[in-house]
């Protein structure tokens, strides 16, 4: 199965910009379907970016954020050529992980 994060890393002197995008519904548990009946929640947790095996972004998320979330910061390191490591976990269980290399 394809990963559902897409991420762009790039170094800049000192410093890396990360972008990404992930693919996920973030129900919030108060919506309704079409039949009237409540979808239950199910939204990403913790969304977290390692750099050398250390936390450089962390985002403790609840149902308020919007389906298929975009996330943009930076942090000073990473090379050309480092490895970008980005995780998530869903309140359901559900987990996914990727690596990119930073450009």
């Amino acid at each position: 199965m394809a990963s559902t994060i897409r991420v762009r890393a790039t170094s800049s002197g000192e410093t890396t910009e990360v972008q990404a995008l992930i693919q996920h519904p973030m129900d919030s548990g108060f919506i309704k379907d079409a039949k009237g009946e409540i979808i239950p929640p199910h939204f990403i947790q913790q969304l977290t970016f390692e750099y050398e095996g250390k936390n450089v972004f962390t985002a403790d998320w609840g149902g308020g954020v919007s389906k298929d979330p975009y996330v943009k910061f930076a942090f000073k390191g990473g090379k050309k050529g480092d490895e970008l490591k980005i995780s998530w976990v869903d309140n359901k269980g559900a987990t996914d992980t990727t690596t990119a290399k930073i450009q």
